[in-house]
């Protein structure tokens, strides 16, 4: 089940994040990045300002998935080691919460896709050597599985950086 999606301006926003290249199902490889991230934020005296997230560059199923996963922070940081510092750019973004399991955002990402299909919008992509590389695809997760066991409950917003002509 997801929102009715709204178009939203959002500024730029700082991550610290883990860039892979992932095949697909990458649930298990998500829990030890984003501990990985967490405590790089620790050692180097950072947290984090807000959910996990994951930003999704490429989506070819077929060939695996190109990902940032980690957190937001209040400001920009020198990365280092496998930790990187990146920028979510400014702009309009097509926005919903997804509610329940983890395994629905298939479905979920699918609506919002239809929703901005139907509705003349257009992704901010480009193709990289026959690749499409998203600019802002982000999934975030403000519910923790740990302190709220009931899937039904899991709270998931998805945000998409929209193309301005």
């Amino acid at each position: 089940m997801i929102t009715e999606p709204k178009l939203e301006p959002r500024g730029e926003q700082h991550y610290a994040v883990i860039r892979q290249h992932v095949p697909i199902p990458f649930g298990p490889l998500l829990g030890p990045l984003w501990g990985e991230v967490s405590a790089w934020l620790t050692s180097n005296g950072a947290t984090s300002a807000g959910p996990p997230i994951i930003r999704y560059l490429t989506t070819d199923m077929d060939k695996g998935l190109d990902i940032e996963v980690g957190f937001p922070i209040a400001s920009a940081i020198s990365g280092a080691d496998r930790v990187s510092a990146v920028v979510l750019p400014a702009g309009r973004y097509a926005v919903t919460v997804h509610t329940g399991p983890y395994a629905d955002l298939v479905t979920a990402t699918a609506d919002l896709l239809k929703w901005a299909e139907k509705n003349g919008i257009v992704w901010q992509t480009s193709i990289v050597d026959t690749v499409e590389w998203w600019t802002g695809r982000i999934e975030s997760y403000p519910t923790d599985p740990n302190k709220e066991p009931d899937p039904q409950k899991w709270k998931t917003e998805l945000a998409f950086l929209i193309a301005e002509e």
